[in-house]
């Protein structure tokens, strides 16, 4: 009990909001409903949820000689609405997570430091795991009595409200295990009725197929054509259901400033983001999560949201990308484009593209334009 309080006090002077701990054994009921989720399909192209689903459903085969999950809570609330870019159409929206430097490599450190701590107090084992492992971070952590899963299937905490960055030390130290939270969503539906894109087919369950995070961060090809005008002016992530939910009354602005937003990424203008070549690319976003996905995705990301701005300005830094050396840019730049020419325009483009799902995506949008009820001009 003692080594407990002693590791709860140095978790908090390293800025962690909270700590908890639980059993390895005690997440395979979250284990059960992971295999039927990946069953059902609902994991999209994320391969790597099916392949090590057997680890991710059970912490204990992770490491069987585990005998506490230390899980800690890293507090990384916005300084304003977050989703008041929405209203914005000519800016970008970016999710809160992802508007400053990436937070694994910084909780890492701080987990690395703290599990030091417990090897120089015990002389027991540590593993440190920061979203990079197979583990079930939103299941341990309710488990370990910081928050619940909500409706939307992410945690919700008594401390953060909804922004919750989560890692977890697994230790051969037998620790006091703390009393899973109860969940305490009631009859609100605020977070399921909000998804742009209807994600949710049930309290509980997402669809991650429908999810704009999903869609824009881990999705690589096309986004298929029944979620673009849905994802507005989203180009990383969402956080609707997040920024929705209630329990945010208990919210506050996150300590380390290394979260707080970057002016450069609050609301930045899609004119400058769409002129962006690799090298930019990778200058605005060193050491930003963003940079994982790739300039391609990212430009297809911020083509969508041109498409849905109604900003003719833009139409000729599009129709340049029509050249853009990457296909996957190339297809959104038809779709903007077709949003925002006239018929009469878009129809005398010449596409005589060497890439099947360009020239695939050229004959939709044609398509598109000639229906009546079309949403472009």
């Amino acid at each position: 009990m003692k080594v407990a309080q002693a590791l709860e006090t140095r978790a908090r002077e390293e800025g962690f909001a909270a700590l908890g701990i639980a059993a390895p054994a005690a997440m395979r009921p979250a284990g059960d409903r992971l295999r039927n989720w990946v069953a059902e399909g609902y994991h999209g192209g994320m391969g790597w949820m099916a392949e090590r689903v057997h680890w991710r459903s059970d912490a204990s085969a992770l490491w069987p000689e585990a005998r506490s999950v230390i899980m800690l809570v890293e507090n990384y609330g916005p300084d304003g609405d977050p989703l008041a870019t929405l209203a914005q159409p000519d800016r970008a929206t970016i999710s809160v997570y992802a508007r400053n430097r990436d937070y694994h490599d910084r909780i890492k450190k701080r987990l690395k430091r703290l599990a030091r701590w417990i090897v120089e107090e015990t002389g027991e084992d540590v593993k440190v795991f920061v979203d990079t492992a197979p583990v079930m971070e939103k299941p341990l952590a309710a488990l370990a009595g910081l928050g619940w899963q909500g409706k939307h299937t992410n945690l919700v905490s008594r401390d953060v409200g909804s922004w919750a960055f989560l890692g977890a030390i697994f230790t051969t130290l037998d620790l006091p295990k703390d009393t899973p939270h109860s969940d305490r969503c009631g009859s609100c539906r605020a977070c399921l009725d909000i998804c742009p894109t209807v994600a949710f087919p049930a309290p509980y369950r997402l669809d991650a197929r429908r999810c704009i995070s999903y869609l824009t961060i881990e999705h690589k090809g096309p986004i298929p054509h029944e979620f673009r005008a849905a994802m507005g002016n989203r180009i990383y992530g969402c956080d609707d259901c997040l920024a929705i939910c209630p329990w945010n009354k208990f919210a506050r602005e996150a300590q380390d400033t290394a979260y707080h937003a970057r002016d450069a990424l609050r609301a930045p203008a899609l004119t400058d983001l769409l002129v962006l070549d690799d090298a930019a690319f990778r200058t605005l976003f060193t050491a930003s999560p963003i940079k994982r996905i790739g300039r391609a995705r990212f430009i297809r990301n911020v083509l969508i949201a041109v498409g849905n701005s109604g900003e003719e300005a833009l139409i000729p830094p599009i129709t340049a990308l029509l050249n853009d050396a990457e296909p996957l840019v190339r297809g959104a730049a038809i779709w903007a484009l077709s949003r925002l020419l006239p018929t009469g325009q878009f129809e005398a483009l010449a596409c005589e593209d060497d890439d099947a799902d360009v020239r695939a995506e050229w004959q939709t949008a044609l398509t598109e334009k000639s229906r009546p009820d079309h949403s472009g001009r």
